[in-house]
């Protein structure tokens, strides 16, 4: 017993003595001139690359239900000039047109968040459910700027409904699913991560977008961008291609935009905007340079609008805004997106930065109608929903004053007019070419197109 004792400790022994030297030797060896850190065995589980940690199947269970296909059809009228050269008609033809995308339903009664690119002039619209019922559905209300609509339907049952999550708590490298209705078929899910935030694409309008490499395609537009628990983080809306279809990047409007777009509809029966009241640019190396200045993040203002809160308040031209609540400001998108989920009258705690010092003041924001802006001596503001029913128009900012004298025998005749585009680039809203005419020299001559009273396009070099 004693010498069968004695062979079984030599043989553990023996045993301990190879792998410790396995160990040293050969595996110490292969990590030695390395500068790769290995990872532990269980790193996979922890960040999610394991497939048994990261199970996509309720999430996606939860949002094809709640995901729809919206068809639009639309009429509009084609002429033929040969026709009515030979044969005098007149009018054209009237052909039908059929678009389609996304919606994503948002209540158990039948409302639902689309893109307005997606509804535009629409004569009659059709949602199918993931179960292949299909409703009429009726316009709400539409933000053609942030390219949001809401819809209704009249349902026979209860609808499962998307809940909305925090996009500003959204993480870059983040799961998230796209689901949609891409060539024309049933929802359809496809996974990728959140490649950036606060994307800003120039778009006139939204800019401040989730960016994404989950697959998109035509048809996915309306469609909803889910976290792994199955919640709205965003409204899928475009994607960057050189061909038409997906290519590496698409972009969503961030819920707690839509959010607020949604319930400004419901409550005030359009988009209530409030803004802080500044001009400026988002800074970096080059323009920091300039402007002499050592920071390289953050919002530079440039002029401070009359009356606004941001004059109110004390904010001046050379300030650097660097937080405005709680959310850090780096560049403009990020200040545009948080801008646009608040209201006129709310108030936004502002951190800036003047002469190095970190300070904080309360803004109140002020309503974006009444804002105004001035170049060449045309004070401009933007229009109102009269004016755009007016002149069926969706976009333009009014000639408010003339304070050039060499326009003003002009003045009568310029005074009131919309302006619909500076040098080919529109005129949305006087945010917008505010931020146009910031890079535009006084000495330097544009072209501007309008209405005038009567609607006549007209045509002006300033």
């Amino acid at each position: 017993m004693k010498r069968l004792s004695s062979l079984f400790l030599v043989s553990l022994c023996s045993g301990a003595v190879t792998l410790g030297a396995y160990k040293l030797f050969i595996e110490g060896k292969d990590n030695r001139n390395s500068i790769v850190t290995m990872a532990s065995n269980n790193f996979g589980k922890t960040v999610g690359f394991n497939g048994e940690a990261v199970d996509f199947t309720a999430a996606a269970e939860n949002a094809v239900h709640t995901v729809v296909h919206v068809k639009n059809v639309s009429v509009r009228t084609v002429s033929n000039p040969i026709m009515e050269f030979f044969y005098g008609q007149r009018g054209g033809q009237q052909q039908e047109q059929v678009g389609t995308g996304s919606g994503v339903i948002i209540s158990e009664d039948g409302y639902i968040v689309t893109n307005n690119h997606v509804i535009k002039d629409a004569t009659e619209l059709e949602v199918t459910l993931n179960n292949n019922k299909t409703y009429k559905a009726k316009v709400i209300g539409t933000d053609s700027k942030m390219d949001i609509a809401l819809l209704k339907i009249s349902a026979d049952e209860k609808l499962p409904y998307s809940t909305f999550a925090d996009s500003d708590q959204v993480k870059v490298g983040e799961w998230v699913l796209a689901v949609g209705n891409p060539y024309n078929l049933t929802s359809t899910v496809t996974a990728g991560i959140v490649s950036a935030k606060a994307r800003n694409l120039d778009t006139n309008g939204i800019q401040s977008f989730i960016q994404t490499d989950a697959a998109v395609n035509p048809g996915n537009s309306g469609g909803a961008l889910v976290n792994t628990r199955g919640e709205l983080v965003g409204i899928n809306t475009m994607i960057s291609s050189p061909t038409g279809s997906y290519a590496g990047y698409s972009f969503a409007i961030p819920s707690n935009i839509t959010r607020k777009i949604i319930e400004d509809i419901m409550e005030f029966g359009g988009v209530q905007r409030g803004i802080l009241g500044i001009e400026g640019s988002e800074l970096n190396s080059k323009a920091s340079q300039e402007l002499g200045i050592k920071d390289t993040e953050g919002f530079y203002i440039n002029k401070v609008t009359k009356n606004s809160g941001a004059e109110k308040a004390g904010l001046q031209k050379g300030d650097v805004i660097k937080k405005l609540d709680s959310q850090n400001i780096d560049n403009y998108a990020e200040l545009s997106g948080y801008i646009n989920t608040k209201r006129p009258n709310d108030k936004v705690q502002v951190t800036f930065i003047r002469d190095g010092q970190t300070k904080t003041v309360p803004v109140t924001l002020i309503k974006n109608d009444i804002v105004t802006t001035e170049f060449k001596g045309l004070e401009l503001e933007n229009i109102s929903a009269a004016d755009k029913k007016k002149f069926k128009i969706d976009y333009g900012v009014r000639i408010k004053n003339i304070n050039n004298e060499n326009l003003a025998p002009y003045s009568d005749q310029l005074k009131g007019n919309i302006i619909l585009s500076v040098d080919n680039v529109k005129a949305t809203d006087v945010e917008s070419i505010s931020k146009f005419l910031n890079n535009k020299d006084e000495n330097q001559s544009v072209n501007i197109q309008m209405i005038n009273g009567i609607g006549q396009i007209i045509q002006i070099i300033l």
